[in-house]
């Protein structure tokens, strides 16, 4: 039996984000039913890739749409809408992004369902902002004006790897908020509301590099390379495509002398250069030269002794190379599935594997109305909620509120994708108690600061955590720390491979000292597997991963991402993976072990690119800002080096962007006259178009052509971001207590519930701040 057998959640969504919040909980054994329009159906039906006529022949809609049943219901027909509202009242869930109609107050209706809105920017967005598309997201964000990292300022900023990361980033915060709503539901009996804005959960991911800058700790120049880290990290060619090399420390360089031999010219570089004395100078002066070194060596043989001498190398991944994969056919990751119209292909599946309930696929994306008589014929009929099984709510050293209020959660994380999984956890509501020492603190206490108390990047992702200075290197601060395990519910680590055994931590000593404990490990490759040993960074996740070869300009190399992204995206995977196990345990008594590979979990941010390859053989390859269903679509030069970020739909879009522009003559143009021609004639449109917004401001620019409709956005700069009232008025941003300077601006949550929001009031703990309340006020001793 899958986690989450026995809820439904109805889906009327036709977008990207809607859709794959579903396919997240359906991946569970959740009954999603999805609603969509008779004869058209949803709107990714008919988006790229289409590879068969008719409404079943989108690659796309295929891979969002698994596990799911669909009904066909026309919601602009009386009789219609009262079907959905009894479908509706049978439920536990509804997705929606905008289809339901707003006079109608369907959580008054249904009190007891949880509602979850996912949209472009809010539920309270200005109605200018309602034909956003994933292209303005990433971009209002911040997150687009930073891609790729160490740019070429003449040249515009990239779309994000594949085309949806903004709509998959959003689904995940959705399905974990989903989730978290549905296990304080079993305990009140209360539905939900809540409201997703894209762009506000883009903005949380970046909560160490804004969180920094809100402060003034770090000064955001509201340049290109912001979110950029120094030191000689790049993408190199080899023999038979390209690695990526990141080095931030003594114990790297000294490992990569090692791999390359000694050769006399790395004598110049001192040993303790990449943290003490990185220039330009040095950085490019070494990248000659180990470009030199590397480009006759096949990838993973370079990349495989790199690992062994502790050197961050990995080689860049197509969607060939994990689809061949030991590493993923170990894990599963891939699962075969026949589709009614498209055929036998390898699905991406899940990056995290559940030792009790693990998620799988069991069948194929619907055809179109393929379930409306039977779902329909059951609505009448009273329908089994589920209920607790097992309730373990804990009192909390102080309520705050959320659907997590009374779950305890036991933290042995550093750096960043770790604390974020406790952070989202914390802000849902959960008690999140952080193990550290004085001897040895929280790696993020170390960087910047005047102390270990007041270090900018552990101030920024620690928010309502508590923390306990407990020493589990000692017989008695271990036996204190199983103690305290035992009172808990969940425990998160994202240690390196064999940390957790060598301590006595395991899965199967976990059990021990509580049967039904939820275990969540984080690991670049997960826990097993021919390269479960493997340790590295974000950016190396996304080399690996195949998201770096996606991101780059038309025939040129890969670029990758934002160096920055990634961590916290494995975070908000292994909040999401906890909670679901948690409602699982908390339905039938039983606990399990949940293995979460960061590498997995980015492929699964372009799961439709790789099936894709599946079902055409098409390999992955640097696009620039092309998109197969919109055009233009990309960054256009504006006023004071600013960029403007456009994404046309359909002509009469076109035909406003025009109008907006005083181009009448570019209107006009027969090779721009559909979209078919527009995107024959990409490359040449885009340069006709900057030549037409270079001298315009970008913001008054973008507001015009929104007002007439056509989706545009500046390209956020970090200041922008910072500044932006959109997020101020959702409260992303918010002040909490701090005991040393009274109070302090923090990135908060990027959803809003209405009924049961946590309190989020009081910032990152001192170290061992609440040493007190858990050894007296939880252990009693």
């Amino acid at each position: 039996m899958s986690a989450l057998t026995g809820f439904r959640v109805v889906e009327l969504a036709g977008t990207v984000a809607g859709e794959y919040c579903g396919k997240l909980l359906a991946d569970f054994g959740v009954e999603v039913v999805k609603v969509e329009a008779p004869e058209r159906g949803s709107p990714t039906r008919a988006m790229a890739p289409v590879l068969a006529d008719g409404c079943d022949g989108s690659g796309l809609f295929a891979y969002l749409n698994t596990n799911k049943r669909s009904v066909a219901l026309d919601l602009g027909s009386a009789a219609d809408v009262e079907t959905l509202d009894r479908l509706i009242g049978t439920a536990d869930a509804v997705i929606d992004d905008g289809a339901l109609d707003p006079a109608t107050d369907w959580p008054r209706r249904h009190p007891d369902v949880v509602f979850c809105s996912i949209t472009p920017f809010g539920g309270d967005a200005p109605a200018e902002f309602r034909h956003a598309k994933g292209l303005n997201v990433f971009h209002a964000s911040g997150w687009g004006y930073h891609t790729p990292s160490h740019p070429d300022p003449d040249r515009p900023p990239l779309q994000g790897p594949g085309r949806f990361l903004a709509d998959y980033e959003a689904g995940l915060d959705a399905a974990l908020c989903v989730a978290a709503a549905l296990f304080g539901r079993l305990h009140s009996g209360h539905g939900e509301s809540i409201d997703i804005s894209g762009q506000a959960v883009l903005a949380s991911r970046a909560d160490c590099i804004l969180g920094r800058f809100i402060t003034g700790e770090v000064t955001a120049d509201g340049c290109r390379g912001d979110y950029d880290q120094a030191g000689p990290a790049a993408f190199f060619a080899c023999a038979d495509g390209f690695v990526y090399l990141y080095m931030t420390s003594r114990a790297h360089w000294l490992g990569l002398k090692a791999l390359m031999g000694h050769p006399d010219w790395l004598d110049a570089f001192d040993d303790d250069w990449l943290e003490f004395s990185v220039s330009a100078d040095k950085v490019a002066d070494f990248q000659r030269g180990f470009a030199a070194w590397v480009r006759d060596l096949a990838k993973d043989e370079a990349s495989d002794r790199a690992q062994r001498l502790g050197v961050p190398l990995v080689p860049v991944n197509g969607a060939a190379d994990l689809h061949d994969s030991p590493q993923y056919r170990h894990r599963g990751f891939f699962q075969p599935v026949h589709h009614p119209v498209l055929g036998d292909a390898a699905y991406p599946t899940v990056p995290y594997t559940f030792s009790r309930s693990p998620a799988r696929i069991t069948s194929a994306a619907p055809t179109l109305g393929q379930h409306t008589a039977q779902v329909l014929e059951g609505v009448a009929t009273a329908r089994p909620r589920p209920r607790v099984g097992s309730p373990q709510l804990k009192p909390p050293r102080e309520p705050r509120g959320g659907p997590l209020e009374g779950v305890r959660v036991v933290e042995l994380t550093k750096v960043w994708a770790g604390p974020y999984a406790g952070k989202l956890l914390a802000m849902l509501g959960a008690e999140v108690i952080k193990i550290e020492t004085a001897a040895s603190p929280e790696e993020m206490r170390a960087y910047g600061g005047t102390d270990i108390d007041h270090a900018p990047y552990f101030l920024s992702i620690n928010t309502e955590i508590l923390s306990v200075d407990l020493d589990i290197k000692s017989a008695a601060g271990m036996a204190r720390l199983r103690e305290l395990i035992a009172r808990s519910d969940i425990v998160v680590n994202n240690l390196r491979p064999g940390a957790m055994e060598r301590q006595g931590l395991g899965y199967a000593q976990l059990k021990e000292i509580k049967p039904d404990i939820v275990s969540v490990s984080i690991k670049m490759w997960g826990n097993d597997g021919p390269l479960g040993h493997q340790t590295g960074y974000a950016p190396c996740f996304a080399a690996l991963a195949g998201l770096a070869p996606l991101v780059g300009y038309r025939g040129g190399p890969p670029l990758g991402t934002s160096m920055r992204y990634g961590d916290s995206t494995v975070g908000a995977a292994a909040a999401y993976a906890a909670v679901v196990a948690l409602l699982q345990r908390e339905l039938t008594g039983a606990g399990q072990f949940v293995d979460l590979s960061a590498v997995e979990t980015l492929s699964s941010m372009i799961g439709d690119c790789l099936l894709e390859h599946a079902l055409t053989g098409e390999g992955f390859a640097p696009r620039g800002n092309d998109h197969p269903d919109l055009c233009p679509h990309g960054c256009y030069p504006c006023a004071g080096g600013a960029w403007l970020a456009v994404a046309v739909a359909d002509d009469s879009q076109w035909r406003g962007l025009c109008d907006a522009l005083d181009a009448g003559s570019l209107a006009r143009e027969r090779r721009y006259a559909t979209m078919a021609e527009r995107r024959r004639h990409a490359a040449t449109l885009d340069a006709d178009l900057a030549q037409l917004t270079w001298r315009h401001d970008a913001e008054e620019l973008a507001r015009r052509l929104r007002a007439a409709g056509v989706p545009a956005g500046k390209s956020a700069t970090a200041v922008d971001v910072l500044a932006d009232q959109l997020l101020w008025d959702r409260e992303l941003y918010r002040f909490v207590s701090d005991h040393r300077e009274g109070q302090r601006p923090i990135v908060g949550p990027s959803w809003r519930m209405a009924r049961n929001p946590a309190r989020v009031a009081r910032g990152a703990p001192d170290l061992g701040e609440h040493t007190e309340y858990v050894l007296h006020g939880i252990l009693g001793g």
